[in-house]
Order: structure tokens, then C-alpha cells, then sequence
């Protein structure tokens, strides 16, 4: 591996390993949790929510194994499963003041999420 990919790699994977502890951490997951949309819920908000952290901290650490390829493609699968409720908050500003990142930038920073992803895991 290239210095630029171990580069790349070792930031997605601090950063997918700390967006995932935050899920664990009672204000924010309050807010995430309200976040997702009732169609999605098909359990209970506070266990999508830590299932979802689950899935960014071994996603982040996997990437940082022989299983990169696998553990980027899963990152990849999440970044699309979640953006629904990203985009919620977004066309709720007043509900979720600044976790409702405007929907644009927040669409443009998970492409660039996901092609980083799929750069890595060749």
C-alpha cells in the first residue's frame, strides 16, 4: 500500500472508530436517534442507533486488517443506509439545530466518503 492510501486509510478508519463512540454517548445519541424517520425504525431508535455505532467502529477497525476490502465495502453499504436519515435532519433544521447539516454539502461529503472508501479498498 502506497503512503497516500495508508494515510487515507488510517484517518477513515479514526474517524468511522470515533463517529461510532459517539453513538454511545448519551446526548448524541439522543439526537441521533431522533433523527431516524418513523418508516425506518423497525426497532426501537436506541438500538439502531448503537447497532449503527457498532457497524462504524468495526468498520473502522477493519479497515485497518487484511479485511480492508470487506470492511470498505460494508462502510460503503452504511454511508447509503443512513443517509436517509441524514437527509431527515437536513429538511428539519429546527428540530436538529446544527447535526442538521444542509443536505448538499452532507450528500457531497458522503460521494467523497464513499469514493475514498472504494480507493482504499483496492
Amino acid at each position: 500500500m502506497d503512503i497516500a492510501r495508508l494515510i487515507v486509510t488510517v484517518a477513515l478508519a479514526a474517524a468511522f472508530v470515533f463517529m461510532g463512540i459517539a453513538h454511545f454517548v448519551p446526548a448524541s445519541a439522543r439526537t441521533m436517534a431522533a433523527m431516524i424517520p418513523e418508516r425506518m425504525r423497525f426497532v426501537s431508535a436506541r438500538r439502531l442507533v448503537q447497532f449503527t455505532g457498532l457497524c462504524e467502529i468495526a468498520g473502522g477497525i477493519g479497515l485497518l486488517t487484511p479485511l480492508r476490502p470487506v470492511a470498505a465495502l460494508a462502510l460503503i453499504v452504511f454511508l447509503v443506509a443512513v443517509f436517509p436519515a441524514n437527509a431527515y435532519a437536513a429538511r428539519n433544521p429546527e428540530k436538529f439545530g446544527k447535526a442538521a447539516f444542509p443536505f448538499w454539502p452532507r450528500l457531497a461529503a458522503q460521494v467523497a466518503l464513499i469514493a475514498l472508501l472504494a480507493w482504499i479498498a483496492l
